[in-house]
């Protein structure tokens, strides 16, 4: 009996013995797992700088002059938030789903996570990770080649650099960090981004329902996408919730409330191709680029503009660019149905299709097949065969069964166009319209290395040039053709081939008459007007010959705008400015812009040009600007249209904007049938219209119909023809000589 007792605590001692030894070991083991990962055995940790200076891809964020967000430029979708961006909403209702006793452990929760193993032994998955360790995950990913070891390896950094990062921050901060680098699918990271994407909203306005959407998104950001998955959205945002109401953050009565609300999302797409200022975001990506490689940050690396966050503050005027985008549509739309009317069944380009496989050999789709090493003829059955494709319409966008050599011509038939519209004393850009729709067609119209034939719209420059000279806008001449005998006899036609009688200069730009724009080019020659446009900021080249007075040279909107702007800014040219100032992520400045400012002409020959503008939409070829769109008080522009209704113009100004328009076809074959709808009155005029008619009657925006071009105080050109009418002729021939 002895025996047996003694063998039995013999067995206690040797059982306990074991239990210590493997306590210990364990103990050993984990203490050793720990020590050795937190020397980086198992990988590199991250360091104490690191730790202090976590680095997120911060997209850089461009606003428009009065503050709007017009977009970014990122390989993630991140803005960061303050602390104070954040309020105490968002943070319960992360408390209450993801980790309600944050503010008791100090990284890891082994309560919980004694919990959750329980949990999963009894088949209910539970989730242990604390707020502090999703953000060691968020901070420092793990491996992309996963296994138990390199699982477990990872488990164990997490737990380290969390107990780190409690050390390091406060736990709001932490909180703050971690919302700063979740992501929320859409490719949007961080709190901040999550709310515009989805909400249109900053963090702060947030409402309940929409705060616990977007946490609810924490479990699965793409499971629980409310765009993408609504049903699944609204049962998790039910469920956070319900653990707000768990944790008394809200009452019962508001979450049965809430919980019968759908959800209510006001989606904003960081695609590059959507929201305001499309064409305009995409210029400027292209300078910001070149800027970065040119300007380097405080370590000596030059700038990156999807990774720094940087921020860009442009000249765009939010709400007039909204009205330029509006005024774009309305009329691109009228005006191409009329287009697809005049010509029903036929093509500007006729019954040759030789237009369309030039075309088909330049698109994508040919130069792929044919890098793969597909034979000519199969490229052409291919092209020929029809498929299911997405194509743009005015309508939206429209699924059809087209072939791709369809879809060639259809899209060949669509016009476009370019509008800018500039503040002339500062040369602030503040609607910039490069296109109908940056998807479908991404070649930005305004683009100073886009240029089209200008027409008329020159004529101007020339008629500056007469004033500067010592003529009188009263001067007349005689309505007959010219011959410019050393250029090969060349003699320009009037559009209407009118001739006969006594024109002015006034007259002559009003009715934008061939024959008078011939009579100056014959007396000042090409040279000096070639002089004046560059004087202007016209750097398109300008070959010397006699038709530049006519509008043959290739310009771009963003030049001739700028041109226009010397006529309002007393003689001044002011380079077009786009951006005011670049800051870093922490708002330190890095660089402000300023435009340019040349004086061109005198006060009072520019004064005489605003004057004579105002006479072509008073009496000449753009009076529809007063009887069709009723658009009153100080109003010049130019009309300009090229040989066989190519290409239409509008250059307009008032005394406190200047804009410039261009309508046509992608190519120089897409015309119209006639001049009742392609001359640049009808083509180009009614956006800038539609544009002043928006910006009018908006009074916020202080843009209005009842300022003055400014008149110099000393004034000694005379602009009365009256005075000169003696004897029925105004033949003063210039002011100051009789």
């Amino acid at each position: 009996m002895a025996k047996a007792k003694s063998n039995d605590n013999k067995r206690i001692r040797f059982f306990i013995k074991w239990l210590w030894i493997g306590t210990g070991s364990f103990i050993f083991l984990i203490t050793l797992l720990f020590v050795l990962t937190a020397s980086g055995i198992f990988g590199e940790m991250p360091s104490f700088e690191q730790l202090e200076n976590p680095k997120s891809q911060l997209a850089t964020e461009v606003y428009s002059a009065d503050g709007v967000l017009l977009g970014k430029y990122y390989f993630q979708n991140r803005s960061i938030a303050s602390f104070d961006e954040i309020p105490p909403l968002l943070r319960n209702t992360l408390l209450a789903t993801e980790d309600i006793r944050f503010y008791k452990h100090s990284g890891i929760d082994y309560w919980g996570t004694l919990r959750a193993i329980v949990a999963t032994l009894m088949g209910d998955k539970e989730g242990a990770s604390t707020i502090t360790q999703q953000l060691a995950k968020n901070l420092f990913p793990r491996p992309k080649d996963r296994n138990l070891i390199t699982i477990l390896s990872a488990k164990l950094k997490e737990w380290i650099t969390s107990v780190k990062l409690e050390r390091r921050y406060t736990k709001d901060e932490i909180i703050n960090l971690y919302l700063n680098t979740v992501e929320f699918s859409e490719n949007s990271y961080g709190i901040k981004s999550a709310a515009r994407t989805y909400f249109n909203k900053i963090p702060d306005s947030l409402k309940i329902e929409e705060a616990a959407v977007l946490i609810g998104m924490l479990k699965g950001s793409t499971m629980y996408n409310p765009r993408r998955n609504p049903g699944r959205a609204l049962s998790r945002r039910n469920t956070v919730l319900d653990q707000m109401t768990k944790y008394n953050y809200l009452a019962q009565a508001a979450a049965d409330s809430i919980k019968n609300m759908p959800i209510r999302l006001k989606y904003v797409s960081p695609d590059h191709n959507e929201g305001q200022a499309t064409y305009f975001r995409e210029f400027l990506r292209q300078e910001l680029t070149k800027w970065c490689k040119e300007h380097t940050k405080p370590d000596g690396s030059p700038y990156n503009l999807y990774t720094d966050g940087l921020k860009v503050y442009t000249t765009i005027n939010y709400k007039m660019q909204r009205y330029a985008e509006q005024a774009v549509n309305k009329h691109m739309k009228e005006l191409q149905s009329q287009f697809f009317k005049s010509y029903k069944t036929k093509r500007p380009w006729g019954d040759n299709d030789d237009f369309i496989t030039g075309a088909m050999k330049q698109s994508e789709r040919y130069v792929r097949m044919k890098k793969r090493g597909i034979t000519e003829d199969s490229i052409r059955r291919s092209f020929q065969t029809p498929i299911s494709m997405t194509v743009y319409s005015y309508k939206g966008d429209l699924d059809t069964i087209m072939s791709p050599w369809d879809s060639i011509k259809y899209y060949k038939m669509f016009l476009h166009t370019g509008f800018m519209v500039m503040n002339p004393s500062n040369g602030s850009v503040v609607a910039w319209v490069g296109g109908i729709n940056h998807r479908y067609f991404q070649y930005d119209h305004v683009n100073v290395k886009s240029k089209r034939q200008v027409g008329s719209t020159i004529k101007p420059i020339l008629y500056t040039l007469a004033i500067e000279n010592g003529y009188s806008p009263c001067y007349s001449v005689s309505n007959q053709k010219v011959v410019f005998e050393n250029f090969n006899n060349w003699s320009p036609d009037n559009s209407d081939n009118k001739y006969g009688g006594m024109l002015t200069l006034f007259q002559g730009l009003a009715g934008s008459v061939n024959t008078v724009s011939a009579y100056l080019m014959k007396q000042l020659g090409p040279k000096p007007m070639i002089d004046l446009s560059q004087r202007m900021g016209i750097t398109s080249k300008m070959d010397p010959f006699p038709s530049i007075c006519l509008g043959t040279p290739d310009i771009s909107v963003y030049e001739m705008t700028g041109a226009y702007s010397t006529f309002v800014n007393r003689g001044v040219y002011t380079r077009p400015l786009y951006m005011s100032r670049i800051t870093d992520n922490q708002g330190t400045l890095i660089q402000e812009f300023h435009s340019k400012q040349v004086e061109v002409v005198n006060e009072q020959v520019a004064y005489v040009m605003c004057r004579m503008l105002q006479n072509v939409v008073d009496f000449g070829t753009a009076r529809r600007m007063r009887f069709k769109y009723n658009l009153d008080g100080e109003l010049g522009g130019k009309t300009g249209t090229t040989q066989s209704s190519t290409d239409g113009w509008f250059m307009g100004i008032t005394p406190q904007l200047c804009g410039g328009c261009w309508v046509g076809g992608e190519d120089r074959i897409i015309r119209f049938r006639s001049m009742q709808f392609g001359q640049g009155a009808a083509m180009a005029l009614p956006i800038w219209a539609y544009f002043l008619q928006s910006v009018y009657a908006d009074k916020s925006l202080g843009i209005s119909s009842d300022a003055h071009f400014t008149q110099p105080a000393d004034m000694s050109i005379e602009m009365d023809c009256n005075k000169y009418n003696k004897g029925g002729t105004t033949n003063n021939l210039i002011f100051g000589e009789e």
